[in-house]
């Protein structure tokens, strides 16, 4: 099964995203982000330290949906963390057709991979519209990846304080 799970910061979505895979004898953890300053390095740390170490783990900030074909397979799980920091990356990649190669990449791939699929996302449309030509579009960017992820996926859950609400596809 492919599942989307998003939330806000800190809303329990990677926990919960992490707690579906454990019943998995095989696990890669996807990591999109990149320690480019030291608070950055503290999170990416406690995300390693809380995941099982038998799981293998593959950093990739860019190219996501040729190391989804790589890992994914049948009775696998790949739990990708998460789409929006790989969002991050591709707008602020110096050539300027990456985010749009990578998304339709993504977008084409997810519906034949073998195996479970869990993608972790932050649901960044439910403020204000921000301030700024770049914020604007990643906060676009955002929700139009979600919405056609929603499509793909056969789960969608969207995580609030902790607690999981099943938006689409069979309860947890």
């Amino acid at each position: 099964m492919h599942s989307l799970i998003l939330g806000g910061a800190r809303s329990g979505k990677s926990a919960l995203a992490e707690r579906l895979a454990l019943p998995f004898a095989d696990v890669v953890y996807i990591a999109t982000a990149q320690a480019r300053d030291a608070e950055m390095g503290e999170r990416i740390a406690h995300h390693r330290a809380r995941r099982p170490a038998e799981w293998g783990c593959v950093e990739e900030p860019i190219a996501l949906a040729a190391t989804l074909r790589a890992h994914a397979a049948p009775g696998r799980c790949v739990l990708v963390d998460c789409l929006t920091l790989w969002l991050s990356n591709l707008l602020g990649d110096a050539d300027g057709d990456a985010f749009e190669r990578e998304r339709d990449a993504l977008l084409a791939t997810l519906p034949g991979l073998d195996g479970s699929v869990l993608l972790v996302s932050n649901e960044v449309g439910l403020g204000v519209v921000p301030m700024g030509e770049l914020t604007r579009r990643y906060v676009d960017e955002a929700g139009r990846l979600h919405q056609a992820l929603g499509a793909l996926c056969e789960r969608v859950v969207f995580v609030a304080a902790g607690l999981p609400l099943v938006l689409k596809g069979p309860a947890l």
